[in-house]
């Protein structure tokens, strides 16, 4: 089945029911835990037929296939990795065989258990191989369509659908499970990932999992506000609940859940069904609510809202959109104004040039800030010059900039396989700048702009070079719509370039590029261009760019690529969208002057021969916004003491997760005299503190926080040895943590992450690893003479071994206080089992470690 054709099928479902838990039947059903589900499975057919009919009788439109972890990956942990094609298929056949004809059956596939880089050591080619031999044996099985549910990461995702798109024309649905802050694990919010896997061909898009249907209702509605591909709802029977047995239930029964759900339904929902604790009698529940026989009444809402009662509809348009992994932004004709930063591009700059030629991407990691603090939207990025590898280098880039920005990425190359290399690692919705009619790139680049769902930039030059005239510039800019058009492209997918000349070779310039902004605009077409060529070669060229640009501006200009610190250029066009009225621009105007609090502005006429200062901004104090004092030419100076400037230069690495320059930094702190144990108290702890408190507020997300959390790891490796040299026998010894992700389970990067940051304060961190026996983790701790144990669980399934490590730890007189957390674990959950304490995420249980133990932060 392709996308189109799962996609008339769900229109003419007007609702469509999945199936409900898998797991705990399996469980009920005798599978032990610390098995491999799918030979358990396998020894055991009668249990999935049993169920899967159930489902299909309950009236479940598609049933999943339980090849959930038979990917090579989790499969090796059992040993049976050889066995992957059949696993597969003889688990396809049993689905098959209780469809009936009456059901699709959807192969199931999910997350690894292994991490992408940075945060692991696996490649986005390596986990596209890897989902590639898993679904083309499910193809080859008969499957009706591929689910790619219980997501954490977006990159997984678009592995996952990119794995699918070059075995097969197969539909697509992937859902994804979210925080109760509405973003999933790796921060990604509903709308972005809505938006990054449509772009991409998923056939449907939703949320499964993490939430009851209580709770998943602003997820639903901000993921059907921005697309227009069906929604999938698929929540849990609320939060998990520990029996008095020892079993793990759900608080939602199903007299509860079916109703709830119609807040789902109201949210855009069109394909509905049950994750966690769900089970026959809530689908059949489902059903018999909201099902509609071929051709009858329905009870589906006229319009959607979202649980508070605010009103909306599915992407409009004439909306564009384009995204980093964390955010989106979304623009149509008559929107403010955008910056597209210039500024991270070699040429020109030989400073630049001479640190990519080294590796050093420090300057790309400060343009990249700048831009954003100054008001860019969007960032372009280009490396090419000559003497590199131009794909290696903006791979390197692209690791780099993916943690440290939000804002979506402009990736300019003429090097086709560097932009597809680009495209397909870069975890957002990019805009491609650019494609043009010259030595075949139309038909080279706009493919790679529909396979990855990238908007581009339409540049009208033809094959013979630039256009002679006005008519012959449209008449190329018609001809690349139409090449886009015939590719499945959309006017929403294409800004055009207005193509700007200079005047003082063309007196006509800025005139016929306003005549195409505007041609565009008549057209629907958004618009771009580069400011800087209309004024080359005349003196004061400042005044001219903001004097085109409000021009432009007036003329229905989108987006334009400038350098975002250039204050004339940019508040001229803020005060444009002003006078123009366009939405919010009066409240993005007073918060871009915010800047200027507590200075004197003015604006005056330069005498001749003197610098430009356009702006004369006359500071109330000479320390700029870092604390620095300034020269007379605005430049900052570096601190007279050289110790101060590698303070401030190395907490930078921590925040900024630095880790290519971290160590060398230390080492060259260290030459000029930098005390070990003050760059350990004064500047790394209170960064990594400051860093947690960015991720509670939902500043930073968890690759930053990983990233910083490292970087420190490799500061403090310079000190080490310099540390326990000035302590003579090492000091005081730190207190011993256990840590392990309890038996069953074999998620670990959260668990990971908690053994990093527990180690940068200074614990002695002993890491048992996943799926640990619960005597192991007891009898280590005894051993040791730990004074914690931290506990991971990422599943409802495998949570009850906490309480039994509690209750062994008890048998054995074990005196270290126990601590849990996890995806799936709760507070009330820790109080329930005995435990001593609950921990929400990594930078927390640093502070719940410190504080059982009544550990003082020296660094405060």
């Amino acid at each position: 089945m392709t996308k189109e054709e799962l996609i008339s099928y769900f229109s003419k479902k007007k609702l469509a029911f999945l199936d409900g838990a898998t797991g705990t039947y399996l469980i009920k059903g005798g599978m032990a835990g610390g098995v491999c589900p799918e030979t358990w499975i396998l020894d055991h057919p009668d249990v999935i037929k049993s169920l899967q009919k159930s489902y299909v009788d309950a009236g479940s439109d598609i049933i999943y296939a339980p090849t959930f972890t038979a990917n090579r990956v989790k499969l090796k942990y059992f040993g049976v990795e050889d066995r992957i094609e059949e696993i597969n298929t003889k688990l396809v056949e049993y689905s098959k065989e209780s469809a009936a004809g009456k059901a699709l059956v959807a192969g199931d596939v999910t997350m690894t258990g292994r991490q992408l880089k940075p945060m692991g050591d696996l490649e986005f080619e390596e986990l596209i191989e890897i989902y590639k031999e898993q679904i083309e044996i499910l193809c080859k099985a008969g499957v009706d369509l591929i689910v790619v549910e219980t997501m954490l990461s977006l990159q997984e995702c678009r592995a996952a659908l990119i794995a699918a798109k070059e075995v097969s024309d197969i539909a697509v649905m992937v859902t994804l499970t979210f925080e109760s802050d509405g973003r999933t694990l790796f921060g990604t919010d509903a709308k972005t990932a809505a938006i990054v896997l449509e772009s991409l061909g998923a056939a449907a898009v939703g949320a499964n999992c993490g939430a009851g249907p209580d709770t998943m209702g602003d997820i639903i509605a901000d993921m059907a506000s921005v697309t227009n591909i069906p929604i999938i709802a698929k929540p849990n029977a609320g939060l998990p609940v520990m029996n008095p047995d020892g079993s793990t239930s759900y608080d939602m029964e199903c007299e509860r859940f079916v109703p709830e759900m119609e807040k789902l339904i109201k949210a855009g929902a069109t394909v509905i069904g049950g994750c966690c604790g769900t089970g026959i009698e809530y689908i059949k529940g489902l059903h018999d609510r909201y099902g509609v026989s071929e051709g009858g009444e329905d009870n589906l809402p006229e319009t959607l809202e979202y649980p508070d009662g605010r009103k909306f509809t599915r992407k409009q348009k004439g909306v564009r959109f384009l995204t980093s992994e964390r955010q989106s932004i979304s623009f149509g004709m008559d929107d403010p104004f955008m910056i597209v930063g210039e500024r991270i591009n070699p040429t020109g700059k030989k400073k630049l040039q001479a640190e990519l030629r080294e590796g050093n991407l420090s300057m790309v990691c400060d343009f990249a800030a700048k831009q954003e603090e100054d008001g860019a939207a969007i960032l372009d990025v280009n490396v090419g010059m000559s003497g590199v590898d131009e794909k290696q280098l903006m791979s390197d880039v692209l690791d780099e900039l993916i943690p440290l920005t939000s804002l979506p990425l402009c990736i300019d190359t003429s090097d086709e396989k560097t932009m597809e290399m680009a495209l397909r690692k870069y975890p957002g919705r990019a805009l491609i700048n650019s494609i043009s009619l010259e030595k075949d790139k139309a038909e080279r680049f706009l493919p790679l702009a529909k396979k990855y769902g990238a908007m581009f930039i339409a540049l009208p030059v033809g094959p013979k070079g630039l256009p002679t005239s006005l008519e012959e510039k449209h008449e190329f800019i018609d001809t690349l719509c139409d090449k886009a058009y015939k590719l499945g492209l959309t006017k929403e997918d294409i800004v055009v370039d207005g193509l700007v000349a200079t005047i003082g070779a063309n007196p006509n310039a800025a005139l016929e590029t306003l005549s195409t902004i505007a041609y565009c605009k008549e057209n629907g077409l958004a618009t771009i261009c580069g400011l800087s060529n209309i004024s080359f070669g005349l003196p004061q060229r400042a005044f001219i760019n903001t004097a085109f640009l409000t021009m432009a501006i007036a003329n229905g200009l989108t987006m334009a690529i400038c350098n975002p610190s250039q204050e004339l250029l940019v508040n001229s066009a803020f005060a444009s969208d002003l006078l123009r009225h366009k939405e919010e621009a009066d409240i993005r105007y007073i918060e871009r002057m915010d800047r200027y609090d507590g200075m004197n502005v003015t604006v005056a006429c330069v005498p001749k021969g003197q610098t430009l200062q356009a702006v004369g901004v006359t500071p109330s104090s000479d320390k700029n916004a870092s604390g620095n004092s300034t020269s007379n030419d605005g430049k900052e100076v570096t601190p007279e003491n050289p110790q101060d400037a590698f303070l401030k230069l190395i907490k930078k690495d921590v925040m900024k997760g630095s880790k290519k320059t971290v160590e060398k930094d230390t080492k060259e702190a260290i030459a000029a005299g930098c005390d070990p144990k003050q760059l350990l108290n004064d500047v790394l702890m209170p960064a990594i503190n400051e860093v947690g408190e960015l991720f509670d507020k939902g500043k930073y997300f968890l690759p930053q926080l990983i990233a910083s959390a490292e970087t420190m790891k490799m500061s403090i490796g310079v000190l080490e040895p310099l540390l326990k040299e000035a302590e003579g026998d090492g000091g005081k010894a730190k207190e011993t943590i256990i840590i392990a992700t309890v038996h069953g389970d074999i998620h670990d990067i959260g668990k990971n992450l908690v053994a990093l940051m527990l180690k940068n304060h200074g614990f002695n961190v002993i890491d048992l690893g996943k799926d640990v026996p619960s005597e192991k983790i007891v009898d280590t701790a005894l051993a040791e003479g730990a004074s914690i144990i931290a506990l991971s669980a990422l599943m409802t399934t495998t949570m009850q071994e906490m309480k039994n490590v509690v209750k062994l730890a008890a048998e054995k007189n074990c005196t270290a206080k126990i601590i849990i957390g996890g995806a799936v674990v709760t507070e009330d959950y820790a109080w329930e089992i005995g435990a001593d304490g609950y921990s929400s995420d990594a930078a927390n249980c640093v502070r719940v470690v410190k504080k059982i133990l009544g550990v003082i932060d020296e660094d405060k």
